[in-house]
């Protein structure tokens, strides 16, 4: 071996080519990732610290209001199972290109001046998103399946980063003239074009499956485990709890007496602290093959969390808050590395994705709504954040049997 490889330098050398080449695609590849990422979160948690604003302007009530928080989340239901179809017929990479392309128009669809856009807008992002959220895990299985923590929490932190950027500036956006909620809303298109750029080299380099084409029994007998169920129900009981909370939380200590601005904060406060939980856990979690103590933890955070606000009130409330990040970081984290870690191949993990962010997100539609319902039906947040600790004790449940 060691003659042939003397006695053929040139080959040597194409071959160290090739390998250098893929390093550098796997390297683009990978920042396309986390700047898909960055923009799959900012153009809804935008939108609860400008919620009181909105229904001054429009005078829509809390319950309607709950639907600009629930929509996307309708959106990532009813369209999470049709995302693995159209890959396979168009390839994740013009997938995900064509859902960037159409995020950009629900964006600026919303922030154009009618309550009927503003609706409209916020469907069609959700379902721009629905493909990132969906293809994502299995994009990660198939390109990096010797990395899927690492990758899962680098994107994971990354699409928290925005998220949290935009909250917390949401409201400061809106107070300029030129601007108002609406182009508060509506200056998130700008990073999907920084994006839609990136991603561009993807589009002449898309790589085929590894396997091939599920037959139906195989999609039928995925609806019918045990274990995708559970992950099902972890990843909508986790996204159930943090959309109540970008959706609420900001009004809930307003009407304890924090200003709109300090409230937003808190929610800003919330998602950073969440960064690390969301990097740090799947990386640990991901070498083992038993994941019952982080999710077990994760879960105990968040629902102390709910716990001290509902029953403290604004006293300690940045250690509630710091709680609820720490507890919803991880557990959004390890609700996507369970796509990967539960399957065998890319394929599968598309479809457990699909499965579980369909049903898990219609289950986490109802949040927003429901809880808005809750308060405006008894006029205070007692009922509400006490149902909201009740759904930790069910996500507990879940989780372990998620993560054995």
């Amino acid at each position: 071996m060691k003659t042939a490889e003397k006695s053929n330098p040139v080959s040597a050398a194409s071959a160290l080519d090739q390998r250098g080449d893929a390093r550098r695609l796997n390297a683009l590849r990978a920042a396309g990732i986390i700047l898909i990422a960055l923009n799959l979160r900012s153009a809804i948690t935008g939108v609860g610290p400008l919620i009181g604003t909105i229904r001054a302007d429009t005078g829509i009530s809390n319950t309607v209001a709950g639907l600009l928080t629930s929509l996307p989340l309708l959106a990532f239901g009813f369209g999470s199972t049709l995302m693995p179809l159209l890959a396979r017929r168009l390839g994740i990479e013009w997938t995900l290109f064509g859902s960037l392309v159409v995020l950009i128009a629900g964006i600026l669809l919303r922030s154009a001046p009618s309550i009927v856009a503003l609706f409209v807008g916020t469907a069609v992002l959700g379902l721009a998103i629905t493909v990132g959220n969906v293809l994502l895990p299995s994009l990660i299985k198939r390109d990096f399946p010797g990395h899927i923590g690492l990758m899962t929490g680098a994107y994971t932190c990354s699409m928290g980063v925005l998220a949290a950027v935009a909250s917390g500036v949401s409201v400061p956006l809106s107070r300029l003239a030129w601007l108002g909620w609406r182009g508060a809303l509506g200056c998130w298109a700008v990073l999907v074009l920084v994006a839609v750029v990136a991603w561009l080299p993807q589009l002449r380099s898309q790589r085929p499956s590894a396997a091939p084409l599920p037959p139906r029994e195989a999609h039928s007998r995925l609806w019918r485990s045990p274990l995708a169920w559970q992950v099902t129900l972890f990843m909508g009981l986790q996204s159930f709890l943090f959309y109540v909370i970008i959706a609420w939380l900001p009004t809930i200590v307003r009407e304890r007496g924090v200003s709109a601005s300090q409230a937003g904060w808190l929610l800003f406060l919330m998602q950073i602290v969440s960064l690390p939980a969301s990097l740090v856990v799947p990386m640990l979690a991901g070498r083992l093959p038993d994941q019952r103590g982080y999710t077990a933890a994760a879960v105990l955070f968040t629902a102390a969390g709910l716990a001290g606000i509902l029953l403290a009130g604004t006293v300690a409330l940045l250690l509630w808050v710091a709680l609820l990040g720490l507890g919803l970081g991880a557990s959004i984290s390890l609700a996507l590395m369970f796509m990967g870690l539960r399957t065998r191949d890319a394929h599968q993990a598309a479809e457990l994705s699909g499965m579980a962010q369909s049903i898990g997100y219609l289950l986490a539609a109802t949040g927003p709504i429901f809880v808005g319902f809750l308060h405006d039906l008894t006029h205070s947040w007692t009922l509400p954040l006490a149902l909201l600790c009740l759904v930790a004790c069910a996500l507990l449940v879940a989780g372990l049997g998620a993560s054995r």
